[in-house]
């Protein structure tokens, strides 16, 4: 296995550093900001609807862009001179005009394609550009930024990369994201945010909405997304540290309303009883398209692929946007997520049992029934999410913005866990963990001011904001012990771990625990951020914020009182980065170093004082290139994260605890997206991480975290569609997932015990029109038998077939 030193590192920055300063030097002298321009226009179709999608090329340089929902595109930081825009439609004639800029100067355009919205619509769904690939984001820096200009690492997983794939679920659409593997499925309990991942060697879930908090406890339905954002590295300094983990964040973005009517119908079956509808329908709700809403919603039911189990969600989104005037609009959102079924089955390590005591140190090698849950499915657990947005975007002027955001999210968990320990002697406890009308509720509140201007010969884009944000939890956990049972073979009171059983321990006053979780956190922010190009290929992003927490004593329903163990924090949080385009818009290398921080209750004995919040900061070098007109574009980078003041037990006094603890993260993570011929497209990734304690009791130090999951991972996807017009849209997809062995139990005194490594792999195929697609997916082609988890063992879903059609109005 190959390993990165900090001689590799500082080498490595050091590279970075003279390669920038060298073309600084040389291009400085000859770059004059104030001969750039800005070229805007909109795009409309021959019925006057905005034409989005449409790509739009500036002759002569190398910048393409495309059209927005509005029919809206731009080109900024233009030199003076003389152009041509392009408009470009496959099937159509380009369209083009010519256009001259001068120094200081803004030129606007119209464009009306002979086309209506109606056929526009139908040679954006079956046309032959490349949609796997989104160039910018809005998100990532809370500013409208591109992929080559951001020294942040991202991945944008489209909804045509979905619907190629058959992915209905965040669980599925995650395979695409380079260096993320998933740990746990989704518990459905309140507070939770969907699956559990891996990034850079730390948990992450996908509780972003948009960029603010959208939490989803349930398996999180793909019904209302646009795209998925996979961000990178500690990002604690634009996005808080609540929501986020020092290996990155997940931002859901979801489909917006549009000003015609138009939408899809879906039918998917397969495989242990799986029966999903979904319907997307958008409709205008006055004659001038201002106001319109969107649905989208699905229904979504599948038996366990174990002998006992199901699950059945529904989603249900809708969306209104009201567009006031040109400077002034509006969206309202809502989402209304139910979830009610069994859960998985997990297996944990009994606490202080060495690994030598089971039959095996492997999943692989311990005898024990794959295909069985050791349940009864009658343990049914019952969730669901309630969660409200509202959005004010206000334009100033040409160069100020303002944006206000409402969040309320609300999520309720009632109902069993099942879950299991791995026993000497092949035997497993059954136990089960419930909640009892758990409620988890968070408000936040967003204001924020975006510019884009100049200071002197300098482009600036900056964002500052104020953020409010309000946790209140109302948890309740409790539960017990059944019964111990053989791992495999025949278990004569296999169905006995049902409800009524468990009910009659309960009864009888059974709880091995009781643990009650109420309190209520408030977190007080402002940030900002600016973008400066020093030349049209040099940008530097300097970032800061300030955060105050106020965490407010647990209450304790039995006595009606509130505790003392309330505590408040301040945190800053800077973040820097660089980046030159050695080509413009074509190739890039950046630098960045980012920050993230965790709050924490207690008191340092050895320094005499409460604890400081915990704080990771990484150091991330690479290059970006998007090149041959889009066809291949790719990130390649290598970060080094170190987590310091982790609160440990204080070996000299066992009973309390000190603020000194350290770990590392550090590695190299690589994407390519290409379209080497017409109809090909590959989507391949690649990551190696080798993170360890650093600093820890003994028992662990020097050693790999059992939440880092596995060391490497890999992932790979090919389609190819038919360019022949006779057989246009029919599509063939193959690929897969590649996970390294990875050891969920890691210490001297329990030993080792590892999930073996794995390949995992799918296809696809499918058949678009205009009017309709049909398409079949089979997911773990092999039937590979494979365990995911960190501190547990869980076996993962069998072979696996489904089928779908599609209609479209």
């Amino acid at each position: 296995m190959m390993k990165f030193t900090g001689h590799y590192l500082r080498a490595t920055l050091l590279f970075l550093v003279v390669l920038l300063s060298c073309f600084t030097a040389v291009h400085a002298a000859s770059f004059n900001e104030d001969n750039n321009g800005i070229i805007k226009g909109k795009v409309k179709t021959s019925d006057g609807k905005p034409a989005a999608d449409v790509p739009v090329i500036l002759q002569g340089t190398t910048q393409a862009t495309t059209t927005d929902g509005a029919g809206s595109f731009a080109f900024r930081g233009v030199p003076a001179g003389n152009y041509q825009i392009i408009i470009s439609q496959p099937g159509f004639a380009n369209i083009i005009k010519e256009v001259t800029i001068t120094s200081g100067q803004t030129v606007t355009l119209d464009f009306q394609l002979d086309i209506s919205r109606k056929e526009l619509n139908e040679v954006v769904i079956t046309g032959t550009q490349n949609k796997l690939v989104k160039r910018s984001s809005e998100y990532v820096s809370k500013l409208p930024l591109a992929n080559i200009e951001n020294p942040q690492i991202y991945t944008t997983i489209t909804k045509d990369l979905m619907a190629n794939q058959l992915v209905y679920s965040v669980d599925d659409a995650m395979r695409n994201a380079p260096g993320i593997a998933r740990l746990w499925e989704s518990t459905g309990r309140s507070g939770d945010g969907g699956s559990y991942y891996s990034s850079r060697g730390f948990i992450v879930q996908s509780q972003l909405r948009n960029g603010v908090a959208g939490n989803v406890a349930t398996k999180v339905d793909a019904a209302n997304l646009e795209r998925l954002e996979v961000i990178k590295g500690p990002s604690a300094t634009l996005f808080g540290s609540t929501l986020t983990s020092y290996g990155g964040l997940i931002n859901r973005v979801t489909k917006k309303p549009y000003d015609h009517f138009g939408g899809e119908i879906t039918y998917a079956g397969g495989s242990f009883a799986y029966n999903r509808l979904q319907a997307d329908i958008n409709t205008p709700l006055d004659s001038t398209g201002k106001v319109a809403l969107r649905l989208n919603t699905a229904y979504t039911y599948e038996n366990s692929w174990q002998d006992n189990g199901f699950n059945k969600t529904l989603a249900f989104a809708p969306s209104v946007s009201y567009k006031v005037s040109d400077r002034l609009s509006f969206q309202f959102d809502a989402e209304y997520y139910s979830g009610e079924g069994t859960g998985n089955t997990i297996f944990f390590f009994p606490y202080g049992v060495n690994m030598s005591r089971l039959s095996a140190q492997r999943a692989d090698k311990l005898n024990i029934d794959y295909k069985r849950s050791f349940f009864n499915e009658d343990l049914i657990q019952k969730s669901r999410n309630m969660n409200f947005f509202a959005t004010m975007n206000y334009k100033i002027s040409d160069q100020w913005t303002s944006q206000t955001i409402f969040t309320n999210t609300n999520s309720y968990s009632d109902g069993a866990g099942p879950y299991f320990y791995l026993l000497p002697g092949d035997s497993i406890s059954r136990n089960d963990q419930f909640t009892d009308n758990s409620k988890v509720g968070v408000t936040e509140i967003q204001q924020n001011f975006s510019g884009d201007f100049r200071l002197g010969k300098m482009r600036n884009r900056f964002v500052g904001g104020l953020d409010f944000f309000f946790l209140n939890e109302d948890e309740y956990y409790s539960g017990g012990t059944y019964d111990i049972v053989p791992s495999h073979g025949v278990i004569p009171t296999y169905n006995d771990f049902n409800r009524a059983n468990m009910d009659k321990i309960y009864q009888n006053g059974g709880y091995t625990f009781t643990y009650p979780v109420i309190y209520k956190a408030y977190t007080y922010s402002a940030y900002a951020s600016d973008v400066l190009n020093i030349t049209d290929k040099l940008a530097v992003q300097a970032a800061l914020r300030i955060d105050y927490f106020d965490r407010k004593g647990t209450y304790d329903n039995t006595s009606g009182k509130t505790g003392n163990d309330g505590y408040t924090q301040t945190a800053l949080s800077p973040k820097f980065g660089v980046v030159y385009q050695i080509i413009k818009d074509k190739f890039s290398v950046f630098g960045n170093y980012q920050n993230g921080f965790k709050n924490v209750a207690g008191y340092d004995s050895s320094k005499g004082k409460a604890f400081t919040p915990e704080q990771a900061n990484q150091i991330e070098g690479g290059v970006k290139m998007d090149l041959f007109d889009g066809r291949l574009t790719g990130t390649f980078s290598y970060y080094d994260i170190k987590v310091k003041d982790i609160v440990r037990t204080d070996p000299e006094h066992p009973l309390r605890s000190i603020q000194d603890g350290t770990q590392l993260s550090k590695g190299f993570e690589a994407q390519i997206i290409a379209n080497p011929i017409q109809g090909l497209n590959i989507i391949a990734g690649f990551a190696y991480n080798d993170s360890k304690y650093e600093k820890s009791s003994s028992d662990v130090e020097g050693r790999r975290p059992t939440t880092a999951g596995s060391p490497v991972l890999a992932n790979l996807w090919l389609s190819y569609h038919l360019p022949i017009s006779a057989t246009r849209g029919l599509n063939f997809g193959f690929g897969g997932n590649y996970a390294s062995e990875t050891k969920v139990v890691n210490s001297a005194s329990t030993g080792i015990f590892t999930l073996p490594e794995y390949t995992v792999l799918n296809a696809s195929i499918s058949y678009d029109t205009k009017k309709f697609r049909i398409g079949a997916k089979m997911d773990n082609l092999t039937d590979k038998h494979y365990w995911i988890g960190y501190s547990t063992m869980n076996p993962q879903k069998t072979r696996s077939i489904t089928g779908s059609i599609a209609f479209k109005f």
